[in-house]
């Protein structure tokens, strides 16, 4: 058992959330039992996530997507209402942690995507802190190809918008996880033959054809399944207490 001032202080140690300007807060969100020994993982503090939790006896849940986000009504009342409640009743703390978690170079959802996908040589996108990653696909590859590749590593189809002028054989990946279709621009400006992300909006489309880079939609949830559990490794190996990671099934 260790205390949750010491996970907390740990997480915050490696995930240095102050130096995000970020849509939500990083760290503790809902406070609850001292003493951690269990620590379930997940992508979104949902309610199921929140009852498989609860029925592995859990102390703590750590996740990507938690709560309090800008410009959402800040009384507990509703859907959101009910997961605190959940939590409370339990006794169970939540931590949350985005834009950390996103751009980590250890852990973060960009690199433990691109290791998923095996492909080992990446690096971060310069002067973008960490936000963007790029990778050199190992060999030729079409835009078909790179698509059953992630289906493969993912287990789900992911949508393809092919541009028509754009690269034959791709070389060069550009990534960002999950809602990041709007860094399309970017990843052209900087040379990428495909860029990969979780969601697609309807000006993607047009934006991908026009600027002639490939854009392959992965499934916000289904790209940022990884940091979280490379995250939650690192807590067992260097505080000793149990994690387990609890899924939430989404097609977006």
């Amino acid at each position: 058992m260790i205390s949750l001032h010491t996970l907390t202080q740990t997480l915050d140690d490696w995930m240095r959330p102050n130096e995000f300007k970020d849509y939500a807060p990083n760290g503790l969100q809902v406070e609850g039992r001292s003493e951690i020994g269990r620590l379930a993982l997940g992508v979104t503090a949902s309610l199921d996530v929140i009852e498989q939790a609860k029925a592995w006896n859990a102390d703590a849940l750590l996740v990507h997507h938690g709560y309090f986000w800008r410009n959402e009504p800040v009384t507990l009342t509703g859907m959101k209402g009910r997961r605190v409640r959940e939590l409370v009743m339990a006794n169970m703390s939540l931590l949350a942690y985005h834009l950390p978690l996103d751009c980590h170079l250890e852990f973060g959802n960009n690199v433990t995507l691109l290791q998923t996908l095996g492909l080992d040589d990446r690096q971060p996108v310069p002067n973008e802190s960490g936000l963007l990653w790029e990778a050199k696909l190992p060999e030729s590859m079409s835009l078909a190809a790179l698509g059953h590749r992630v289906e493969a590593a993912l287990n789900r189809p992911p949508l393809l918008v092919e541009a028509p002028e754009g690269a034959s054989t791709l070389h060069r990946l550009v990534v960002c996880t999950g809602g990041a279709q709007d860094y399309l621009a970017k990843a052209a400006a900087i040379g990428a033959d495909v860029y990969l992300s979780g969601e697609i909006s309807e000006r993607t489309t047009h934006e991908a054809r026009e600027l002639g880079v490939h854009y392959v939609a992965a499934g916000h949830h289904a790209t940022e399944r990884y940091g979280v559990q490379a995250l939650g490794r690192k807590v067992a190996d260097f505080l000793g207490v149990e994690v387990a990671f609890f899924d939430d099934h989404n097609p977006a």
